[in-house]
């Protein structure tokens, strides 16, 4: 891969000095200078290389749901990305706000009931949930915790697509860290469609169980054209995934990975799809979230409407079957 193929070349000079933190940071975890610590109960890491747009909240939601459905206590510690800035652990509210919890915990939360915990360093976070736990035995479900290497897991999920093995480094790439990486993983969850990833992981030496997931967006009814708007990673893959469901996109509007939503930007989105033609506005559940209070301000005859996206896991029994004989025995 050439620095030309990189997604911001210009910034291909600060790729090194990008290395070389990484370096510092494994350096650090290795000599003991960054504390890594254990909680009681195993726990279960679901995270990627890139930056954003893997699908780690949807496959989180679907692994809670698929463990609860075993009998077994679950939940999910997160750090609330994008809320307020707080040290202290706190249990999110499934009717809260995002700028309390994160718009992701409070997805999760709502969409897999699990108790969720949010908390810069998760590991306040799980001593939070095994403390509100009562004696009970459970599961922890790390939300986007691949890098968060100072809480000890038992299992890593590593989400890989094709457009990660041909990414770069940032800041000129997505790639948090360099596909090696993935070697720590005990599971890559790859496309199912995605047959090349799997040859590559095989060719790559990386000794891990292939899961293949497919994506699903939960699209609803729809009398004609619609605007969608998002503020994610990866907003291209919202549209184009509409467009493969047959939705007839008259407006597409994008904002920043998690944008906090104002009357303007409603104006703004509402004015937009007007003068397209829309008759409905479709956007993400984080979206929907961080629209929060302010959606009564878009006029009743253009509704917004939410695409939720879930994840199924092929051959889910002998995955789940895998994952839960990998954990330790609690006692």
């Amino acid at each position: 891969m050439s620095p030309s193929s990189a997604t911001r070349p210009l910034l291909w000079p600060l790729v090194p000095a990008y290395r070389l933190g990484l370096a510092l940071r494994e350096l650090q975890l290795r000599s003991g200078l960054k504390p890594v610590r254990r909680l009681k109960w195993p726990v279960v890491s679901i995270g990627n290389l890139s930056t954003g747009g893997a699908g780690k909240t949807p496959l989180t939601i679907a692994l809670a749901k698929a463990l609860t459905a075993r009998g077994l206590h679950v939940d999910v510690l997160s750090r609330g990305y994008g809320r307020q800035r707080s040290e202290l652990p706190l249990l999110v509210d499934p009717v809260g706000t995002a700028q309390k919890f994160g718009d992701e915990p409070l997805v999760i939360a709502r969409e897999a009931n699990v108790p969720v915990y949010v908390a810069a360093e998760r590991y306040k976070a799980g001593l939070l949930a095994e403390r509100d736990a009562t004696g009970q035995f459970g599961i922890h479900l790390l939300d986007d915790g691949f890098q968060h290497r100072q809480l000890v897991r038992d299992v890593d999920i590593l989400l890989l697509s094709r457009r990660d093995l041909a990414d770069h480094l940032l800041p000129a790439g997505n790639l948090r860290e360099p596909l090696d990486a993935a070697r720590r993983a005990q599971v890559i969850a790859i496309p199912a469609d995605e047959a090349d990833v799997e040859a590559e992981i095989k060719a790559r030496g990386w000794n891990a169980q292939v899961w293949r997931i497919r994506r699903h967006m939960e699209i609803p009814h729809l009398d004609g054209p619609v605007a969608a708007f998002c503020g994610i990673a990866r907003p291209d893959q919202f549209f184009r995934g509409l467009e493969s469901a047959g939705v007839k996109l008259a407006a597409r509007i994008a904002f920043a990975d998690h944008h906090i939503y104002t009357a303007a930007d409603l104006a703004r989105i509402e004015s937009s799809a007007r003068a397209a033609g829309a008759t409905a506005l479709l956007t993400t559940e984080k979206d929907r979230i961080r629209i929060g209070a302010l959606a009564p301000t878009v006029s009743a005859s253009l509704p917004i409407q939410t695409v939720p996206l879930r994840i199924e896991i092929e051959d889910e029994k002998a995955a789940i079957d895998w994952l839960v004989h990998s954990l330790k025995d609690p006692a």
